[in-house]
């Protein structure tokens, strides 16, 4: 008598065992893509990591997509397990586009009239870094995005405000190469944890007559936008600022 095969013994579909290795190719480009970066292949690195994110954000609707369907209905424990490896790569996707819409800038400072300059940073940068001029249209698409980054008029005095600054940034993991008491200036550069990247921070302090005015820049060695981690970078910093 014959018996008709169940699930477990019938050869599985072609669509489904490709759903789990496109989900492990793509689950591996994303380590892959960080390495690239790291390494100082950035824009291959970043493209790689686009290209993770998003394929795996569409293998996981196709994998949604099969599971619906009556002729995969033996195959959905499957097609599930094999999608699970796409869950990471459409997260960090997600997660990049909870981030808001930010303007293509790298550029950012809280006195767009008169930004703080940069000295040490010069030697610091590779020759292939953005450029520390600034841009006129640059400071208009930062008035427009974060009209809150305004400098910060305390009534600490100098001494106590410079002390201070160093311990903050050293206290956000930057790495100083410049303290200029006299000036009034610092410099440091503070590098992402994931990718990498290194952003160039200046912080420039005069007094006035109630105390202290404390300015900052900002600028992203590599890329075109940051995604608007110098405007968050320079928002923490100054709050931790007044907190002491």
């Amino acid at each position: 008598m014959n018996q008709i095969p169940n699930a477990a013994a019938r050869k599985t579909p072609g669509l489904v065992n490709w759903v789990g290795y496109l989900a492990i190719t793509l689950l591996l480009a994303l380590p892959i893509a960080v390495l690239a970066v790291r390494s100082g292949e950035w824009q291959q690195g970043l493209l790689l990591y686009a290209i993770g994110c998003f394929g795996a954000a569409i293998l996981l609707l196709l994998a949604m997509v099969l599971m619906l369907l009556p002729r995969y209905s033996s195959w959905r424990k499957g097609i599930a397990g094999r999608a699970l490896l796409a869950v990471p790569g459409t997260v960090l996707l997600l997660s990049l586009l909870a981030g808001g819409n930010h303007p293509r800038i790298h550029d950012i400072s809280t006195d767009l009239q008169d930004p703080p300059v940069f000295t040490a940073a010069l030697q610091q940068r590779g020759a292939n870094s953005n450029s520390l001029e600034t841009d006129p249209e640059t400071a208009a698409l930062q008035a427009a995005a974060y009209p809150e980054l305004q400098t910060l008029r305390s009534t600490v005095g100098y001494e106590d405000m410079f002390d201070r600054a160093v311990r903050v940034a050293t206290a956000m993991g930057w790495d100083i190469y410049l303290q200029d008491r006299n000036a009034g200036v610092i410099e440091a550069v503070d590098t992402t944890t994931v990718m990498g990247f290194k952003d160039d921070v200046v912080i420039r302090l005069r007094t006035n007559a109630d105390g202290t005015l404390v300015d900052l820049r900002s600028v992203s060695r590599v890329g075109v936008g940051d995604l608007g981690a110098n405007a968050r970078r320079i928002s923490t910093f100054l709050e931790r600022l007044q907190q002491g």
